[in-house]
């Protein structure tokens, strides 16, 4: 490959002729006052795949020692990194090229990337060059987003978050399922978690831009996040049940239920006739995500032979960091989530054919009644509404894998069969998550045990 050759430098404007309204450039004739125009420079670069000579424009400049330095500067890097980086490409112009190729994602994911992108990093950075992208302006965008919904006397918004404010301000509603509750997500600040999923999105698009030699190395590798605390589980004991009731606060903001307590609940969704109870038995015992029984497939089920189920697994670390690369994952059923499963999908053929042509044939175990599939925040929702209906301390849709896990644990399966079911990747994970909750599960089930013997009162016994 040839190296690139110095260029020249020119005085340029936009003024435009008032006959054709094309652009006077270098011609203009006030460019002769100093403070008119800015100086361009212009250089040979190596030939592309196509072998068609190029010749890119790099400025604005104030000065003409600007430009020629402008133009070594470019000259060296495209003799050193063997390629001209494309100074006309925009931030948004990128990363909205860049998710418009993402084919493999699963629609909610894009739906997470997208809002992303057009809610922070367009308002914020999508100005910007993309070959002018720092780690500064990454991390002066993040200080911006801890700012929404924290309202604060003493200072006036920066002009990034006003930015940010008026984009979500414009953003869409999205238009709710049946029977789907509008959520307080917007309502609430962005924790260290929630910003931290939205860097894994400009680090994967950053990432990309370097394999395409858009940019010769990736911003978000230099900047430095919020360490996110980990909320271990805590279990729902009597005590903490008791001080929630006089408190109506949660001890944690993950909690567990006891043995007792997850088979309430699911005597009351059985008794109630709830449509999705096998889809939250099936969660309770054998711990699946909430995207992963979402989207699993009839497909991947086989009920009769190896009594298997297998899902496209979710996000690592349950759902406190990135995403990981997708991987799919197969546990066993038992007699009980089979009968269960076998029975919903008998339900589900009834409401096939009541649907008619309205059906949605979408291959997916758990639907909606015409066959479309069930979101996440509905699924989130009616359980919440189950819990309160039920009497029972509330715990979140997501910690009924984390019931499944202390369950298994407690009855003595061996923490990696535990670890493999759940989906993690790492084996110390689990057990630094678990480990500590199952002895107060244990607790809990020995007095729920003791409690159902009816005994006389006990007067006391010296």
């Amino acid at each position: 490959m040839s190296r690139p050759s110095t260029g020249q430098v020119v005085k340029r404007c936009a003024c435009r002729h008032p006959d054709t309204g094309k652009q006077l450039g270098k011609d203009c004739p006030l460019l002769k006052k100093r403070d008119h125009g800015a100086w361009w420079g212009r250089y040979t670069a190596p030939t592309g795949p196509d072998g068609k000579r190029r010749r890119p424009w790099i400025g604005p400049y104030t000065t003409k020692t600007e430009a020629l330095r402008g133009i070594a500067k470019a000259v060296n890097e495209v003799g050193e990194i063997g390629f001209v980086p494309d100074r006309a490409l925009t931030v948004a112009a990128y990363l909205r090229e860049w998710v418009k190729g993402k084919k493999g994602l699963k629609q909610s994911t894009l739906e997470s990337y997208t809002e992303a992108i057009e809610l922070y990093y367009i308002p914020a950075l999508g100005h910007l060059k993309l070959v002018d992208l720092r780690d500064h302006h990454l991390t002066a965008l993040y200080a911006a987003m801890k700012q929404i919904n924290r309202p604060t006397e003493d200072q006036a918004p920066s002009e990034m978050l006003r930015r940010l404010l008026a984009a979500r301000a414009l953003a869409p509603k999205r238009k709710l399922a049946e029977g789907e509750k509008p959520g307080l997500k917007r309502k609430r600040p962005l924790s260290p978690a929630r910003i931290r999923r939205i860097h894994a999105v400009a680090s994967s698009a950053l990432n990309a831009a370097v394999k395409k030699k858009l940019i010769t190395v990736s911003p978000a590798a230099f900047v430095e996040l919020d360490r996110v605390k980990k909320s271990r589980p805590l279990v729902w004991t009597a005590e903490r049940v008791a001080r929630w009731e006089q408190t109506g606060k949660k001890p944690a903001s993950v909690m567990v239920w006891a043995p007792a307590q997850a088979g309430a609940f699911l005597d009351y969704a059985e008794s109630t006739g709830e449509r999705l109870y096998p889809l939250f038995h099936l969660v309770t015992t054998r711990g699946l995500r909430r995207g992963e029984v979402c989207s699993a497939a009839w497909a991947d089920t086989d009920l009769d032979g190896a009594k298997t189920m297998s899902v496209l697994a979710g996000p690592e670390e349950d759902d406190e960091g990135p995403k990981s690369e997708k991987s799919v994952r197969t546990f066993a059923l038992d007699a009980e989530n089979i009968r269960l499963l076998k029975k919903w999908r008998a339900t589900q053929n009834a409401e096939r054919l009541l649907a008619g042509d309205a059906w949605v044939d979408s291959g997916l175990v758990f639907t909606r009644a015409e066959g479309s599939p069930l979101r996440d925040e509905y699924l989130s929702q009616r359980f919440a509404t189950l819990v309160k209906a039920a009497g029972l301390p509330p715990i979140r849709f997501h910690d009924l894998r984390h019931c499944a896990a202390t369950f298994a644990l407690s009855a003595g399966v061996d923490m990696k069969v535990v670890s493999e079911t759940l989906g993690h990747s790492r084996y110390s994970f689990t057990a630094d998550t678990y480990t500590s909750v199952i002895p107060e599960v244990a607790a809990a089930a020995a007095e729920a045990t003791a409690a159902i013997i009816p005994r006389s009162a006990r007067g006391s016994a010296v």
